[in-house]
């Protein structure tokens, strides 16, 4: 073969790029790895949703614990909680912490917009008002504590969604065992035997309203050794009591 055919083949074996001097080589194709991280991008919230569908599922027959809780456990700090249904927790339990915290829970579908609209539109508005008992059960069983628009905006699709789920006796059955009231004491029957040694089912009217009235905040404020702030709260919820006591029928059997 002469040098001059020899040269010819090597010159149309090469690439396109290297056939035509002075023109930049192409680069790969980034094509298919952005494609993958699209979809791995686009499959971690669809697990996360799959994830807490299934807890729910699970939840709606065993009692589960709070983010608080399982905090407690990984650092290895004391957790106090006897989950109890609902029918051993006293109805004036359940009537002081729904006239407190959330007086339209019977009415409402997991979330009261209307008292949203009212935050927003009222910077001096207490963003607690607008917290529905679903909502904060959400927030205590699956999210993290603190105030964040990212929280809100999870939060609130799944009250909806958990109301519907659960039901209103199963929603107040979950909150009552989960909402902390001291360090480390979670749930109305451990509560109940911690500040006033007795179950939750026999909880007096007026300790029912101690209850009630140290909650958001259990860890400066005590039901047991109430302060004047604390006691002032549960005589103007006991007080109250007998006007929201027809708004917690979905709550009766």
């Amino acid at each position: 073969m002469s040098i001059g055919v020899r040269e010819e083949k090597i010159r149309a074996e090469r690439p396109l790029e290297e056939a035509q001097p002075g023109r930049p080589l192409a680069r790969p194709r980034r094509a298919a790895p952005l494609r993958r991280l699209v979809g791995l991008l686009l499959l971690v919230p669809a697990l996360i949703v799959v994830i807490v569908l299934t807890l729910a599922l699970v939840y709606s027959a065993v009692t589960p614990p709070s983010t608080l809780m399982l905090g407690r456990w990984l650092t290895l700090q004391p957790v106090d909680r006897q989950a109890v249904p609902l029918t051993r927790i006293a109805p004036a339990l359940q009537l002081a912490v729904l006239t407190s915290e959330d007086q339209r829970f019977c009415l409402d579908h997991g979330v009261d917009f209307g008292a949203i609209r009212d935050v927003v539109e009222d910077e001096d508005s207490p963003s607690r008002g607008a917290s529905t008992i679903a909502m904060q059960t959400v927030k205590n069983v699956f999210l993290w504590p603190g105030r964040s628009y990212i929280r809100k905006a999870v939060e609130i699709p799944l009250a909806l969604a958990l109301d519907t789920l659960w039901g209103k006796r199963r929603m107040m059955e979950i909150y009552l065992n989960v909402a902390e009231w001291g360090d480390g004491i979670y749930g109305a029957q451990a509560a109940s035997r911690y500040w006033f040694h007795k179950d939750a089912a026999d909880l007096t009217r007026q300790e029912a309203t101690l209850l009630a009235a140290v909650l958001p905040n259990p860890i400066l404020r005590s039901a047991g050794r109430p302060s004047a702030g604390v006691r002032r709260r549960a005589a103007r919820i006991q007080g109250m009591m007998g006007r929201t006591e027809g708004l917690a029928a979905c709550l009766r059997r």
